[in-house]
């Protein structure tokens, strides 16, 4: 990763879930990259993960940061938010590669309108 210029790494995850890899920060460490840990339940999304993961993307700002999780789910989730809501990108824009993974359902999808409305975004990608 090192060598594509990603200096920091989110990941999304518990590490307890089965194919994560449990030498991920110290893989990257070695790179110099630096890991933050956020680990979201997927079944169940909240505002404070959003808040932690906005943290993290602000204090990074200024690093290319590679945002992940298992299979992309609440990487492309979140990063759709931060875009949206920090970022203040056109949510149209900012939704096109979600949509290429998947298109959120149940929790995720209340979760995604929940905190759209919360930050005064009239958006419904549903």
């Amino acid at each position: 990763l090192s060598a594509r210029g990603f200096q920091a790494v989110i990941y999304l995850a518990p590490l307890a879930v089965g194919d994560s890899v449990a030498d991920e920060p110290q893989i990257l460490a070695r790179q110099g990259i630096t890991f933050v840990h956020i680990p979201i339940a997927f079944n169940q999304p909240t505002g404070a993960d959003f808040d932690r993961f906005a943290a993290a993307m602000n204090d990074l700002a200024n690093k290319k940061v590679l945002v992940h999780c298992q299979i992309n789910l609440r990487a492309s989730s979140m990063t759709f938010l931060y875009r949206t809501i920090v970022g203040k990108e056109d949510p149209q824009v900012a939704f096109a590669p979600v949509e290429k993974v998947w298109v959120p359902t149940g929790v995720w999808q209340k979760f995604i309108e929940t905190q759209l409305k919360a930050n005064g975004i009239m958006f419904d990608p549903f």
